[in-house]
């Protein structure tokens, strides 16, 4: 295939493979800001997983046919990307790891309308007949979910019973809540009476029996639970622990180094934390750390006292950017609290990234129940991880992007998380370089915060490699990082459901830093920090690997 061609076949490759992703995921479409399949819903049976597999197939052998000479930096990339992606449906689907799926407490099947609330628009007449369609499905939908849960436990792999119990209670919450108080309503508060009564009556006809099916099939599934929590208690579960982690970090690395790095990392930190203590007048980190527990100033008397906190935080950061960044994102970020249907579950802060057509802005969730138990210390750095400079710059700058293809722009996530959450982390490190805490106490919640990410490499391969209880694993965050008993269970939870999620964090800052260190060793006294942040943000999310190979290039040519 003669050069000057191969890069539009690339694009071509990815367009063609995005646009049919999208129309087996309608789900996902309408989170990107595509609402063509406003009306459809996700098939998880046999055909859903047999049509994922084939055009997963399908690429690898198109891409295998390619010319890779003459491909140019970012047509390499979304071929590397979209190899990447294929193999991992591949791996996943030889591994049956659709088994595990259904059974999930953050974002699982039965809190669907949940999650469709944050992102569906009904703000036409038209956008609410699709809603009402996929709401008609969604008795289906939730009934193949149920096939899947029976054949887990035909197969003898099942979920973990701490992560079984969560989502029944959360199945229970949902199935009997009164349809007037389903978060698709409280999400538009301005849908005229007539809709309004409509969707209320989806909601009682299609959904809460649904959900109430749902239960009865996850009741039943309960007593097969597996009662050791890690993926090494299933037959194949060593080989399940290595693919989750190449799919979370894109990276090969074996437990016992990920466990070894992190427990090195959690070494460097306790010193840092010593001499924070020390300063405070404390003779441990322990001591320190019960001192701002105890102190009620340090505790929020409401939720809305905690969202304002966070938006003051932002406010600062925003000012203080054009410091070191020279590509800034066009779309705003507001803070919401976690909505009460899924905050009991729901980690202490996530993001939702905003529509590519400026529907909706960038969005930081922070989780509010219970906010006594959420000290206040800890909030600025997990607001400049999960906004300001952190995935509020990386994923709108992203979506904005101009002259990539959607899957570049869209649906980098595809190909691990440790290069969106690397960047999360690094931004709580940045913060701190551009002096945005305001004391020392809010830098020694930053050190807690890299603590915790450090524990969770630590966590996280002990649970599915080296036989850790849930009790150890708790106890473990609570000491090494601070978490308060209610967080720490929550997380802890988290690991069990998603294998290798965890390490996506760490691992990514870990590359950042290490290339940052390499670049700034090249350039001497002229290395240009603006130019490595826009450069790291200017091609959206990469597999590690990929950032690797093609970091030190960008910073030789302007990024696209």
């Amino acid at each position: 295939m003669p050069g000057d061609t191969v890069t539009g076949v690339v694009d071509a490759l990815a367009e063609r493979f995005w646009e049919g992703l999208l129309e087996r995921q309608p789900v996902a479409a309408t989170f990107f800001g595509d609402d063509r399949f406003d009306d459809r819903l996700d098939d998880p049976g046999p055909a859903g997983r047999a049509a994922d597999l084939a055009a997963a197939q399908a690429l690898l052998a198109a891409a295998a046919g390619l010319e890779r000479a003459g491909l140019g930096v970012e047509e390499a990339i979304t071929l590397d990307m979209l190899e990447v992606v294929a193999r991992l449906t591949v791996r996943a689907h030889e591994q049956a790891t659709w088994q595990l799926a259904s059974i999930d407490q953050l974002g699982g099947p039965q809190v669907l309308t949940g999650d469709l609330a944050r992102v569906q628009r009904l703000d036409t007449p038209e956008r609410l007949d699709r809603l009402l369609a996929r709401l008609s499905a969604y008795p289906a939908y939730l009934e193949a979910h149920a096939d899947v849960l029976r054949d887990g436990v035909a197969a003898g792999r099942t979920a973990a019973a701490p992560v079984v119990a969560r989502v029944l209670e959360q199945t229970a919450r949902v199935a009997a809540a009164p349809a007037a108080d389903d978060p698709l309503l409280a999400a538009h508060p301005d849908l005229d009476e007539a809709s309004r009564a409509r969707l209320e009556r989806a909601i009682a006809h299609d959904v809460r029996p649904a959900q109430g099916r749902f239960l009865q099939a996850v009741r039943a599934y309960a007593p097969h639970a597996r009662t050791d929590p890690g993926l090494w208690a299933l037959p194949d579960g060593e080989a399940l622990y290595d693919a989750a982690i190449e799919a979370h970090t894109t990276l090969v690395e074996s437990a016992a180094a990920i466990h070894a790095y992190g427990q090195e990392r959690l070494e460097a930190l306790d010193g840092e934390r010593l001499a924070i203590a020390r300063q405070a007048g404390e003779a441990s980190v322990e001591a320190y750390r019960a001192s701002l527990l105890a102190d009620p100033a340090n505790h929020a008397a409401s939720g809305d006292e905690i969202v304002a906190l966070c938006e003051a935080v932002i406010e600062r950061a925003s000012a203080a950017a054009p410091r070191v960044f020279g590509r800034l994102p066009r779309a705003a970020c507001v803070v919401r609290p976690v909505e009460p249907y899924a905050a009991p579950e729901a980690p202490p802060a996530f993001y939702l990234p905003p529509r590519p057509d400026g529907g909706r802005p960038g969005t930081f969730f922070v989780n509010t129940f219970e906010p006594s138990a959420r000290p206040l210390h800890r909030f600025a750095a997990t607001a400049f991880h999960e906004a300001v400079p952190g995935h509020h710059f990386q994923l709108a700058i992203e979506t904005e992007l101009t002259g990539l293809p959607r899957f570049r722009t869209l649906g980098s996530r595809l190909a691990g998380a440790a290069y969106t959450e690397g960047w999360g982390l690094y931004s709580e490190g940045l913060a701190d370089e551009l002096g945005l805490y305001r004391d020392e106490r809010e830098r020694f919640g930053m050190l807690e915060a890299q603590a915790w990410r450090a524990a969770r490499l630590v966590v996280d391969t002990g649970l599915h490699a080296f036989r850790w209880d849930r009790e150890r694993a708790v106890t473990f965050l609570e000491r090494a990082a601070g978490l308060p008993r209610l967080e720490a269970e929550t997380e802890t939870d988290r690991y069990i459901a998603a294998p290798g999620q965890a390490l996506a964090y760490m691992i990514g800052q870990r590359e950042l830093q290490a290339l940052r260190a390499v670049l700034t060793a090249r350039a001497g006294g002229a290395f240009d920090l603006v130019a490595f942040h826009d450069a790291v943000l200017g091609h959206g999310a990469l597999p590690l690997a990929t950032l690797r190979r093609q970091l030190p290039r960008w910073l030789e040519a302007p990024a696209a």
